[in-house]
This record gives C-alpha cells, structure tokens and sequence, in this order.
C-alpha cells in the first residue's frame, strides 16, 4: 500500500557543502577540468542504435568542453548531464530508457516549496518526539521534526523527484548554475532506480526508522556505489569536470550529531551490502534486492538475511494514558540495531557515557565503509518496538514510552541493558549499577524524566514517564495484576493509517525522520571528524 505518496522527494537531498560525497575518499587529489571552450559537440561517431554507456550523443569515456567557472550555459548543462548518463549506464551496465529533465531552481524557489509542501500533524509530531527522546538524541527541549529539518540548514543542493522524474539543483545563482559531478551521478542512479524499479513506491514502503533505515541500504547503497566507481575513475580514466569552490559552507546552528550519523548508516554501510550482493549475484542480486529489500539495519550492517524476531506487546495502561495507534505500526516504531548504536556513541560524545568508544565511529572495514555501526551494546539485535504515550491532549499533554527490546541471547540483552544503564547514570539517575534493573529518575536536564528496567531473559523493556507514577500507570509492573486494555500488537500484525488519514502529512516525511531522510554527507563528515579531534 502507497502510505505517503511523496516521500521520495526526501530521500536524495544532497548538500552543497559536500564535494565530493560519500565515498570519495577515493578521489585523487587532483581532478584535471575539461578543456574549455565553446565546442560541445561530440568527438566519436554514434552507434546504429542506443547502447549501454552512450547516450543522447556522447559516450562515457569521451571528452567534452565545458568549463563551470562561470556558471553552465545550457549547451554545457545539456552535454554534462548527457555524458554523466552515459558514465552511470557504463557502470551499472543498464541503460536509460528516457530523458532525466535537469531543472536549475533559486533556493528561495526551493524553501518556498518546501514550506508550502508541509503540513501539520500534531500526532505524528508528538509520536515522534517520544521516538527520539528514547534514543536519547533529540530532548524535551526540541522537536525531533524541527531538529531533522535544521539539520538540513541552508545547504541542500539538489535532488530527485520520483514525483515527476526529474532532478532539481538548487542554486543561489539560477543565472551561472554549477553542478558537482558526484552530485549528478548520485541522482542520476535514483533517477535510472525509478526507471526500473518504482523509487516513489519503494523508499515509501516501511512504516519504521529501521525498516526506512534498511531500504535506503539498498536504494543509497546503489547509488553510492556508482558514485565512488566513478569518482575512482575521475583523473584516472576518465576526465571529469571540474566544480568551482562556492567558498562557503551552510549557515544556522551547529546540526545533532545524532540525527546526522542515523541518517548517514545507508549512505556508509549500504555501498558495503551492495557489494556484497554484487558477489553473491551480480546486477542482477542486486535488483532482486530492490524489488524485496531488507527489512532490518541489522542485516544490511552484518550482511544476513536473519529476520527479525517476532515481538509481542499487550497494552496495559490505565488512568488515562493512551498509545498513538494511527501511527507507525499499531502506535509502534522500530529504531533498530543502526539507530542504538548511534544512541551509545552519541551518548558517549555528548555525556561521556560509559557505553562505546567514541573513535569506535572511524573503525571502519573497509574504502567503501565511511562510518561504523557495530559494537557490542547494539550488536545481537533481534528486534524493538517502542510505543509512545501521552495523556490528555496529543499536543499539549504528559508523555511516556514503553520500549521493548529482543536480543539474540541474554548475554546480548545484558550488554544492552548495562550501556543503557550507563546512559542513566551519566545523565545524572543515582543508583544505577552494572546490572540494570528497577526503577531510576533523572532529575533535571533535556531527558529528566522516571524510568523503570524490566529484564526477562532475551528481553529488556524500558518504561518512561514525566515521575514513577506515571511509569506505573503506563506500563503497571506484572505484580500489580492490573489489566489496560488488553490489546495486543503482533510484530507485523494489523493495519496502519497513513500520515494523510491521521491529519495531515508534510509530503516528505519517512517513518521516524519526519520531514527529512536526506544524506547530509560532507556536514556529517566535517563535524564528525571534529569531533575525532576532539576526543
């Protein structure tokens, strides 16, 4: 079922501070430009018919003039934007089977729309809020919504629209328009995915941040993948255009860190499971992997097809306290084994918590992998939902969670609970030890608030509330004998309502990301290396 009809416009947002993206840690130093000049044209015949790697008149490994450092007249626009196609057939070995429209658009133009695009959803706001706060990224101080759209800043410099199949690039300067290479052949793989493969219907097809988080492992994979083919190939095989320097870097407030590193797992771990698949199959692994794609981070982390475990919740609140239940699945999200990681590292960063090394982040596999995501608090993963509440109003009212977790055995489950439990105690709960279980209080802080630690076996279940008595009437303790309303929610059971039919939607939201599931590649890597230095 179609859930949000135009979720793809979000998912490829690439920012303007980034040159190059994601993989180009390949690059050479040193890009020789394009000769310039005024002759575009073509230097090799055509052939008889369309062929893999040429393409409205240029071949992939031709050389064409066309010099940026005074903006793309539309002849340069048309033979970069051709030759670019060619390159993206060459390497995915598939062709185009129609034009991709290349729209230049002024950035007011593109703030205008959005702002227009966007409607209000206090449910979904206030589900996702409490989604957030137990990952311990965004606190009560913020909006988790507000938090993912500022992290976009002022900085987006393209991307494409399953919508209406084609790509935009955003420019403070509609009239000497520049386009990064990467840039271009990054959306030009989306824009080969549609094509083949429905994107728009594929990006909207999970209801979870990790299930969202898991296709765009392949959807983000693929294209990264392409890209740091041909950035390997720039200077070395093949001339590439050269992009000028805008000098600058996007404006407004430092960006979370902790939004940045969950939204960049595809865009690092996705190239790595792409390759993988490319070993077990070739091409053709991998679009069986489009059409049926992970349903977990974890698989996409570890390279498996084990499947989640199937968790089982029955609601037991009383005095009021109600779930979401049109949204997410039956009022539940997944985070998933890539947003816990970035829970234990960005606790790790911001708190010192005891939980992973901070430098474990750089620890990657290998030239493909830019960040991890593997360390033993998060790692034997077998499944989450976490349920939000609220009592009284949806937008102006008390709020809580329950977070259930499975793990592949106690021993995973008591390291989860142990990290977890240094979260606490670093956000100032007293009385938490290294076996975490009971009930704690942070008293003052983004995430002051009552918890309680129920361990059984493979699972650990975390209860929030505003104070303990609200944890108890949330999630009342097994000995009370108390009873809610005794539902109960099957791991995959049920049906779910669209953002549209709980009230409103933004028309680029994504389960769990709100307004943006964008890679915010270059911002990412700049702040995370900072933060490298700085521990």
């Amino acid at each position: 079922m179609r859930k949000r009809v135009s979720v793809g416009l979000a998912v490829l947002i690439v920012l303007a501070s980034v040159a190059p993206a994601v993989g180009a840690a390949e690059r050479p130093a040193a890009v020789d430009a394009e000769a310039a000049g005024d002759d575009v044209t073509p230097q090799r015949a055509d052939p008889e018919s369309d062929t893999v790697g040429w393409e409205d008149g240029y071949w992939h490994d031709e050389r064409i003039s066309v010099d940026q450092s005074d903006g793309l007249s539309d002849a340069e626009m048309d033979a970069m934007v051709s030759r670019a196609m060619a390159r993206v057939e060459y390497l995915r070995d598939t062709e185009f089977s129609s034009d991709v429209p290349v729209e230049v658009i002024s950035r007011e133009e593109f703030q205008r729309r959005s702002s227009e695009n966007r409607t209000s959803n206090a449910s979904y706001d206030a589900w996702n809020d409490q989604v957030w706060e137990a990952l311990f990224i965004v606190g009560e101080d913020r909006s988790a919504n507000e938090a993912l759209r500022s992290a976009s800043g002022q900085s987006t410099a393209g991307f494409y629209a399953p919508g209406d199949d084609r790509i935009r690039i955003i420019t403070d300067s509609t009239g000497a328009p520049t386009i990064d290479n990467a840039t271009l052949v990054h959306e030009l793989v989306h824009a080969m995915q549609d094509q083949n493969g429905n994107l728009g219907e594929r990006i909207g097809s999970s209801e979870t941040q990790d299930g969202s988080l898991a296709v765009d492992g392949v959807v983000e994979g693929e294209a990264n993948y392409i890209e740091t083919q041909y950035t390997q190939r720039c200077g070395v095989e093949w001339r590439c255009v050269e992009t000028p320097s805008d000098g600058g870097s996007g404006t407004g407030s430092p960006p979370n860190l902790g939004i940045l590193l969950t939204l960049l797992q595809p865009y690092s771990d996705g190239p790595v499971y792409i390759d993988w698949l490319l070993e077990r199959g070739g091409w053709d692994a991998v679009d069986a992997a489009f059409a049926d794609p992970p349903n977990s981070t974890e698989q996409v982390i570890h390279r498996t097809d084990e499947a989640p475990t199937p968790v089982e919740y029955e609601d037991r609140a009383r005095n009021g306290w109600e779930t979401f239940p049109n949204q997410g699945e039956n009022g539940s999200d997944t985070v998933g084994e890539a947003s816990m990681y970035v829970m234990f590292w960005y606790q790790a960063r911001t708190a010192r918590a005891d939980t992973i090394p901070v430098q474990s982040v750089a620890r990657t596999s290998g030239p493909l992998d830019t960040y991890n995501y593997d360390a033993p608090p998060s790692a034997g993963w077998g499944n989450d939902r976490v349920f939000p509440y609220y009592k009284g109003s949806v937008s102006d009212g008390e709020y809580g969670y329950v977070w259930v977790t499975e793990w592949d055995s106690e021993e995973d489950a008591s390291e989860f609970a142990r990290a977890y439990g240094a979260i606490l105690e670093a956000q100032g709960a007293p009385g938490v030890g290294d076996e975490v279980e009971g009930e704690y209080v942070i008293p003052e802080g983004r995430f002051a608030d009552a918890f309680r630690i129920d361990r059984d076996g493979t699972r650990v279940t975390v209860v929030n509330g505003p104070t303990p008595d609200a944890v108890a009437n949330i999630r009342p303790p097994e000995s009370d004998g108390a009873a809610g309303s005794g539902s109960e929610s099957g791991a995959a059971s049920g049906t779910t309502a669209s953002a549209d039919e709980a009230g409103g939607s933004t028309g680029l939201e994504a389960p769990g990301f709100g307004p943006l599931t964008a890679v915010l590649a270059v911002l990412a890597a700049v702040a995370l290396a900072v933060a490298r230095r700085r521990d």
